[in-house]
């Protein structure tokens, strides 16, 4: 395939409308599949799960089949921050899943097959998913249900191009050591690839453009598309590019200077070889030890009977769930899901340096990450700590994100996390242009990076954590 040819399709559907629905058309659709869609998701205590053992005794909460996935015990003892250590829950889910896109060019431009999908945790029941979005347990039928649909475009069974192939971790504070396969590819133009009930073709910019719309499309659906490459090009032929944008499309000015950073290949405050660096030296500082230890062992944690949670109220509990949906493989079953104490907020603070759009990145510890610590947003408060009074531990550059306002704001909206393992979560993603006096120089846990450097290491596996990505996938250029 030729890398620069699928670069530019790229390109193209994330600044085209689409040829086949209008993205109010798309909106309409999926009103419709949550009013046709008949679910009833109801929360239980952890003792009335049906296919889940669990006592006060034992190491963790784990499927009769063994597979799926398990609720265990960790101790944490670190350097970083200021907690040097803790307890807490994670879920262990060793397997690794699909999350795929399948693409096909209709009518020239490059369409994604989406699918409106449930998941127990959704906050909006029905979310913009992947083409396929299946644990291993799943795909292998470990539940006895159906095998998921386009499974054998992604499994070798039919001749496909792959676009994108990646491992990309999920979230290191309650995943240990979690990865998908974030997988992208496309069919033949000729091909007359079947749309299913609940599946629909869209542009990249269409997916988007509802991503502007509060808990519409998923985390799965972020992370696969944020990892999409544009190309690279010289400062003389993106300055032509900003010209042309400046006499046509005066009021997309933010979006042409995202397009400028995505795109640039020049004028980076820090070369790659820097922030390599940069990423080493901070690993070699870091001391990260986490232990497994059984659920009754955790300290400041205890089990009520119905769930189990902190002492405090705060970060996290564990419930159950009773579960019915239409149109899945399995329309009815019961598991636990990790749900939330309050909201959280992902930011990505922005500053034009040396003429293009900088990222300010931070690295991020989190005791379930496969290689210690990875990029993340400017300010990552997954559950509330932001908030005064409540926090534990000061959030760097909060005050700029939270007072920001007006036209300073290019990008605004709750997004849900996973609903598969997080019940009814979500996170206001922020991308904030930083005050005109916010200084170059900042902390060492921090780095400038261009989008163009931020796209560039995600297609690598651990660099870029979800909370990133999904920011990234928010990027608009239309």
């Amino acid at each position: 395939m030729d890398q620069k040819k699928l670069e530019l399709d790229f390109l193209i559907s994330a600044l085209h409308k689409g040829t086949i629905h209008s993205t109010e058309d798309i909106l309409l659709w999926l009103r419709k599949k949550n009013e046709e869609t008949k679910s009833e998701i109801k929360e239980i205590p952890i003792s009335e799960l049906k296919q889940w053992a669990f006592s006060t005794n034992s190491e963790k909460i784990c499927h009769k089949s063994e597979k799926f996935f398990s609720i265990e015990g960790i101790r944490v003892k670190t350097n970083w921050g200021l907690v040097h250590e803790w307890d807490q829950p994670i879920i262990n889910q060793p397997e690794m899943g699909f999350l795929g896109i399948i693409t096909k060019a209709i009518d020239g431009v490059l369409h994604f097959l989406m699918q409106a999908k449930i998941e127990p945790g959704n906050i909006n029941i029905v979310q913009l998913s992947p083409t396929l979005q299946a644990t291993r347990s799943n795909y292998t039928q470990v539940h006895k249900g159906k095998q998921p649909q386009y499974l054998e475009y992604f499994n070798g069974i039919k001749k496909v191009d792959i676009c994108l192939d990646q491992l990309q971790s999920e979230q290191g504070a309650r995943f240990l050591k979690k990865r998908n396969r974030n997988i992208i590819v496309k069919v033949g133009n000729d091909e007359d690839i079947p749309v299913y009930e609940n599946f629909i073709w869209m542009t990249l910019r269409q997916i988007k453009e509802l991503m502007r719309y509060d808990n519409t499309v998923n985390m799965d659906s972020r992370t696969v598309i944020s990892a999409i490459p544009f190309g690279a090009y010289s400062t003389q032929n993106l300055r032509l590019l900003e010209a042309i944008g400046s006499l046509t499309r005066k009021e997309s000015a933010n979006n042409i200077s995202l397009l400028y950073s995505v795109l640039s290949n020049d004028n980076a405050v820090n070369n790659t070889t820097e922030i390599i660096k940069w990423i080493t030296a901070r690993k070699f500082s870091c001391e990260l030890e986490v232990s497994g230890i059984t659920l009754n062992n955790m300290q400041h944690w205890f089990y009520d009977g119905n769930v189990i949670k902190h002492e405090t109220g705060k970060y996290f509990s564990i419930i159950g769930v009773d579960v019915k949906i239409e149109n899945r493989e399995v329309v009815q079953w019961d598991q636990p899901m990790v749900r939330p104490a309050q909201e959280g907020i992902l930011a990505f603070l922005i500053k034009k340096i040396n003429g293009v759009f900088h990222f300010l990145v931070q690295v991020k510890v989190e005791p379930g990450n496969f290689d210690l610590l990875e990029l993340a947003p400017t300010v990552q408060c997954m559950t509330g700590n932001y908030r005064i009074g409540f926090n534990e531990y000061s959030v760097p550059f909060i005050n700029d994100v939270l007072s920001a306002t007006g036209e300073r704001i290019w990008f605004s909206s709750q997004q849900s996390e996973e609903g598969g393992r997080f019940f009814k979560e979500q996170n206001l993603n922020m991308i904030v242009e930083a005050d005109t006096n916010f200084p170059e120089r900042i902390p060492e846990n921090f780095c400038w990076m261009t989008l163009n450097q931020l796209i560039s290491f995600s297609s690598f596996n651990n660099y870029l954590n979800v909370g990133a990505r999904s920011l990234l996938a928010a990027v608009s250029f239309y």
